[in-house]
């Protein structure tokens, strides 16, 4: 009685301190109240974390109270309900699905108050919870294995400049060619690469300008055009690429920032997060939720909440959105449009993380991405790098990341590097082993130096020299092959070449984390997306659409003066003036469709984009697009022939 009687009397004087705490506490504070606080139900010390997670509201039993409600749903309404904090600070049972746009930014807005900080906690958590529970997250790992590209290449002789004399030799070339005579070349673009790519490691992919690096990429991501040549295997899990639907299974990160301009930030945001799904979120969170009731184990509110939020299906907008918009630092231009060269909008940096951003909003587990540092500062690009870092060390993800000169303190960020060059493999293996195998190689880096730059130029000709630190020796130049052949035979060469020699089993958890779906919604769905994206497009190029009105009713004034039923006379000899003017009605009505082909053709590069990665198929693009625009097409008509019909002087017949 004694111990517990002094148990509660601890219990109450933590309580206590949590409710004075008016500053951000520590992580080791926080550490030594959770230590305070872990107590059995009879009020003993229990030292065991594996048993319970506990809270720290100003309210315990209320929150007790509230939590052995939501136990009491059932599944498929459990995982749906969450504990939220309402306007005056307590918890509220709220339904994850029905969260407003101020819920859900005041919800991120306590979550990560500050980005990096935050944002690794708040991911540290995640993984805990899931850690505990016994839950295995999804993870790829990609192997390639003597990859190699080629492309065909037409010979021409002299300068290829666009002239007339050129053009003409262009044409007699194809007609040679179609008649047997071919004048071809293969240039080798990849030449034999090996090497895997592991889930929970950050992996930079480094190399001077045309070596093969967004080749590679698009290669990986089984995005390569159908012209080239490829040979060689590539394995997710060790299924290929034609098991699987590689597209959607991998994301790749384009360096050109293609956005639809008339669409915000948190919109283009939201488009591409209800395209790409939920994945295996919702599968989690279910797991997840069904262990802990039986383990009996209470979660953090926010935790939970954050968790039901982000695995919800089918809706306009989550909270993942939000998270995004916050870590990339894109929240101050949330509501801004995107903008283009003429339309004014968010600045290139922006444009820059929003394009990382609209491909890991999903739950894509293996990201590809090329340059995607271009146009931004240095501290901005060890932000995104960063939150690139801490999704992928915390959720198994698998990342090869291209930069084209990173910082020393981003080029830390990462554990392995692969360098490339004349389109071959130089080194692959850990970032901290680089430099000593350079050393064993007989070149060593600078100081003030960093390492990214040294690694990259000691294998250039030109820049190779200056890096020589064996003074006793004459230098001699080491050539990109040489290197390969040293690569092979240190210990990390060997160890690589070693594993990529024993296949990886087909397990079904390995082929539980890969897509074979093309599209995360259904037909249905796709075609309501689209059309409330066309229909906003619409809304916003509004004035378009009025401007086309009122040209249109110009045009029908200018018919009524110059067919103003002066020929009332219906035979042979004037039925060429009621033919001439339908003819020139008509005319009106397709001219007046030409404004909108000019936004036609500047939306195809984003649809092409979107289309190869799986959003939503051609017909989902092009139906709701015609759909919409009927009512228009029939209001216009009828503005033009209610104007035209009895001033020119038409039969009044219903029939006719």
């Amino acid at each position: 009685m004694m111990a517990q009687q002094d148990g509660s009397d601890e219990m109450e004087s933590v309580r206590i301190q949590l409710s004075n705490i008016g500053r951000s506490v520590s992580t080791e504070e926080v550490q030594t109240l959770r230590t305070l606080t872990s107590f059995d139900d009879d009020g003993d010390y229990d030292d065991d974390d594996d048993d319970d997670y506990y809270c720290y509201d100003d309210d315990d039993d209320e929150y007790e109270s509230q939590w052995a409600a939501v136990e009491r749903l059932p599944l498929f309404e459990r995982i749906t309900t969450a504990l939220f904090d309402d306007k005056v600070g307590r918890k509220r049972l709220v339904n994850v699905t029905k969260l407003g746009p101020d819920e859900r930014h005041c919800f991120i807005d306590k979550l990560i108050k500050h980005v990096q900080n935050d944002n690794l906690s708040l991911l540290e958590k995640l993984r805990h919870r899931i850690d505990r529970a016994g839950v295995q997250l999804p993870s790829v790992e990609v192997r390639y294995k003597n990859l190699s590209v080629q492309a065909e290449c037409q010979v021409v002789h002299g300068k290829p400049l666009p002239t007339l004399w050129n053009a003409t030799k262009g044409v007699f070339s194809g007609i040679s060619n179609l008649l047997g005579s071919k004048q071809e070349a293969k240039i080798s673009i990849l030449k034999d690469v090996n090497g895997i790519i592991k889930p929970g490691r950050m992996t930079l992919l480094l190399g001077p300008p045309g070596c093969g690096k967004t080749t590679f990429l698009l290669a990986l991501a089984g995005k390569l055009s159908q012209t080239l040549e490829v040979s060689g295997e590539i394995t997710y899990n060790g299924y290929g690429l034609d098991e699987f639907n590689p597209r959607k299974t991998s994301t790749y990160v384009s360096q050109y920032d293609l956005h639809t301009p008339e669409m915000t930030v948190r919109e283009t945001l939201a488009f591409s997060a209800r395209f790409q799904g939920v994945g295996s979120r919702a599968e989690i969170i279910k797991e997840v939720s069904q262990r802990e009731k039986q383990a009996g184990i209470v979660p953090d509110p926010d935790v939970d909440a954050y968790m039901k939020a982000i695995s919800v299906e089918g809706t306009e907008s989550t909270l993942q959105t939000d998270y995004i918009l916050k870590i990339l630092g894109l929240d101050n231009c949330a509501d801004t449009m995107v903008g283009d060269a003429i339309r004014r909008g968010i600045s290139g940096g922006e444009k820059k993380r929003l394009t990382t951003g609209e491909m890991i909003v999903g739950p894509t587990k293996v990201l590809f991405m090329d340059e995607i540092s271009n146009g931004l500062d240095s501290s901005t690009s060890f932000q995104v790098v960063s939150c690139i870092q801490h999704l992928v060390h915390h959720t198994d993800a698998t990342a090869l990341i291209s930069l084209l000169q990173p910082a020393p303190e981003i080029f830390d960020l990462f554990d392995d590097v692969i360098l490339m060059a004349e389109g071959k493999v130089v080194y692959h293996g850990p970032r901290t082993y680089i430099h000593k195998f350079f050393k064993n190689c007989g070149f060593r880096c600078l100081e003030r130096k960093g390492i990214a730059d040294f690694i990259q130029e000691v294998i250039s000709r030109k820049d190779q020299a200056q890096y020589w630190y064996h003074k006793e020796q004459p230098y001699r130049y080491v050539s990109v092959n040489q290197f390969i052949q040293k690569f092979k035979e240190c210990k990390i060469g060997v160890s690589l070449e070693k594993e990529l020699s024993d296949p990886l089993e087909k397990t079904q958890s390995r082929r539980d984390s890969l897509s074979f779906k093309r599209y995360s919604l259904s037909k249905w769905e796709l075609f309501k997306a689209c059309s409330r994206r066309e229909f906003l497009l619409m809304k916003r190029n509004s004035f378009l659409y009025v401007f086309k009105t009122l040209q249109l009713l110009m045009g029908a004034s200018m018919t009524m003066t110059v067919f103003l039923r002066t020929r009332m006379a219906v035979d042979i000899i004037h039925a060429n003036y009621y033919l001439g003017a339908l003819f020139f009605t008509l005319m009106l009505i397709i001219v007046d469709a030409f404004p909108e082909l000019s936004l036609t053709v500047s939306r195809l590069e984003v649809f092409y984009k979107q289309r190869e990665l799986c959003f939503y198929p051609a017909w989902a693009y092009a139906i709701p697009a015609a759909i919409l625009k009927i009512p228009l097409s029939f209001l216009e008509s009828f503005l033009l022939i209610s104007l035209t019909y009895y001033t020119i002087g038409y039969s009044p017949e219903v029939g006719r």
